[in-house]
Parts: structure tokens; C-alpha cells; sequence
């Protein structure tokens, strides 16, 4: 069995985001200080948090926005959904203005406000929220709707992420990375996206069916198991539950084409995940790997091939001491 453990190191290692890693942050800051400097909002008790995939440590290179969710704790129950991202827009279009060619850095979407970074090539969504009734749970403004809100829980998400990968001794995390790279290396541009992969494998881990000695076996594993989820939804229309709040289920933007494609990738791909994790060969095996791995967002090969072999898998030619013949040179010295 082929467990290729300093490969899954490096391709980890591979996908994992760069200069993000200071420009996100950075990118974040700006948009809270912004947003805490205007006398109304903190007048609503604005206090903006980073959530998404960045604060759950899941992203992969490369990280093109950044999620702000800014709590207004003390929001008016008259001030409607639209007022409140209007004020959002006044107040960090003042601040970021426009950029070097003269277009608004700031753009209305329909439940957040988008700010450009162009120095940094991402984008931070900043999106305001109101206390549920619950006392627990938040609302954001409802898409397409001029006073409509919905409840929402992003914080609860990144709990639970770090209590899944203290249950399985760091597995979970690195598991979800790959799973997200896979899904960018199948899909590409096309819906659903990684939230969703995100959601299903958690529920897969969740339902106990995930398993493993190794990252190789855990990745296998966690893909079969979200390729169920994906024929389940695809097929029968099984949804996919909001880990963050019961009963609900997550909401995606994706044609029946896109579903179709995405359940018969994924199948492929546990197939091909089974199927390498199977072999002897090693080489074989990281040919199956670095196919569903792919190029990172750096478009580097994310999977290496282990030592002696090469990249088609076939290993390469070595010398045996002792032999009579040896392979000839090339006659060239120095």
C-alpha cells in the first residue's frame, strides 16, 4: 500500500497560501478600522471579525477574498437591510475611493460590500450583521431582497473545524485543504465551489466514516465518503447540512449540468484515490495522486513523485555495484 507520506507533506506544503498570509490580514485591518472610525456604525457597536475560509485555516493558495462580518450588535430594529449597506458603502467608499484607473474599489454585491486590494490581487467582503432573536446566532441581509434578513452562524463554523481536528489528531484540517484543491483541480471555475466541499466533508467526518493511519489514508477515505454525499444530493436530492445551524441546509448557485459534472468527477476521482492508495508501486501511485491534486494556484505541480522515480511514474535507471556494464556517459566533464 502506498502511503507516500513526505509527498502529502510537500503537497500540503505546496497549496498552502504564500504572501497571502500578510496580505489577507493586512487587507482585513484596513476594511475593520474603516468600518469602526464611522460615528454611526459605532454608534450600532460595529465590531467586524474575520471569518471564511482564511480563519478556519482551510484556504489554499491562492486566497482571493476575505470575509469580514461585521456584528452590529446594537442596530436599530427600523434600520432595514438596505440602509445598513448603504451605510457600509458611504463609508468604505470614502475611505478606499478608486483605484490607479479609475474604478470604484468598492462595489455594492447583494448582502456585502466589496473592497479591492489591487497591490494585492484579492478582494475583502465585508458584509454587516444584526443579533437573531436567539441571542446566539446572527442575521445578514437576504439576497435580492430590500428588508429581508438571514440567520447565519460563521463563527460557530470555525469552532467546530478546530474541535473535528483535535478528534482526529490533525487530520481534519489538511484533509479539508485537499479536498478543496481536488475540487479546484476537477471543477476548476465551475460551481459548486469549496464552502461546499468544505460543508460535505465535514458532514462525512461528522457521520464517522471518515478514517485513517496516515494522510493518504484520510484522503481516500474522505473523498469516497463526500462522493456519496455529492450522488446523494445529485440524485435524490439529500441536502447537505448547515453544520452551524440545525435544520438547516447549505444553499449553493449551481446548474444541473454543474451538479452532473461535479457528482460524475468526484466519483472518478475516489475511484482513482482508492486505486493509488492500493498500489505497490509507488510511482504509480503518485502519478494517480498528482492527477487529482493538480497545479496549485502558483501553477506548480502540487503532487512531487517520490525519490528515484520519474515524472511519468516509471523509475528511473540506477547502477548496481558490481556490475560488469554500466549505462554510457554523455562525454561531458566539468
Amino acid at each position: 500500500m502506498a502511503r507516500l507520506k513526505q509527498q502529502f507533506k510537500d503537497a500540503l506544503s505546496s497549496i498552502e497560501p504564500g504572501d497571502d498570509k500578510v496580505n489577507a490580514p493586512d487587507a482585513h485591518r484596513q476594511v475593520r478600522e474603516a468600518l469602526e472610525a464611522d460615528p454611526l456604525l459605532a454608534e450600532y457597536g460595529i465590531d467586524p471579525v474575520l471569518i471564511g475560509s482564511y480563519k478556519r485555516n482551510v484556504s489554499i493558495k491562492r486566497i482571493k477574498d476575505v470575509d469580514v462580518f461585521g456584528r452590529l450588535p446594537e442596530l436599530p430594529d427600523d434600520v432595514t437591510s438596505t440602509d445598513i449597506l448603504d451605510r457600509f458603502f458611504k463609508v468604505l467608499h470614502a475611505e478606499f475611493g478608486t483605484d490607479s484607473d479609475g474604478h470604484r474599489r468598492t462595489k455594492r454585491q447583494d448582502r456585502s460590500l466589496q473592497v479591492s486590494f489591487p497591490e494585492f490581487d484579492l478582494y475583502v467582503d465585508a458584509v454587516p450583521a444584526r443579533p437573531n432573536s436567539d441571542g446566539a446566532t446572527w442575521e445578514i441581509p437576504q439576497k435580492g431582497d430590500e428588508d429581508e434578513w438571514v440567520r447565519t452562524n460563521p463563527d460557530a463554523l470555525t469552532t467546530l473545524s478546530t474541535q473535528m481536528n483535535a478528534e482526529h489528531e490533525g487530520f481534519y484540517v489538511p484533509t479539508v485543504k485537499l479536498l478543496r484543491q481536488t475540487r479546484r483541480t476537477l471543477l476548476g471555475t465551475k460551481k459548486p465551489g469549496g464552502f461546499f466541499i468544505e460543508a460535505a466533508t465535514y458532514q462525512a467526518f461528522k457521520s464517522g466514516v471518515v478514517s485513517g493511519n496516515n494522510q493518504a489514508e484520510y484522503y481516500a477515505s474522505a473523498l469516497r465518503a463526500v462522493s456519496n454525499i455529492i450522488n446523494d444530493f445529485v440524485q435524490y436530492g439529500v441536502e447537505v447540512g448547515d453544520p452551524t445551524l440545525a435544520g438547516e441546509h447549505i444553499k449553493i448557485r449551481a446548474t444541473d449540468d454543474e451538479l452532473d459534472n461535479m457528482k460524475t468527477k468526484f466519483e472518478d476521482g475516489a475511484a482513482t484515490a482508492e486505486v493509488a492508495l492500493s498500489e505497490e508501486d509507488e510511482g504509480k501511485a503518485a502519478t494517480r495522486f498528482r492527477q487529482l491534486l493538480g497545479k496549485n494556484g502558483d501553477d506548480e505541480t502540487v503532487f512531487p513523485m517520490p525519490p528515484g522515480f520519474n515524472e511519468d511514474g516509471s523509475k528511473r535507471a540506477s547502477v548496481i555495484a558490481g556490475e560488469r556494464a554500466v549505462p554510457a556517459g554523455r562525454k561531458t566533464f566539468g
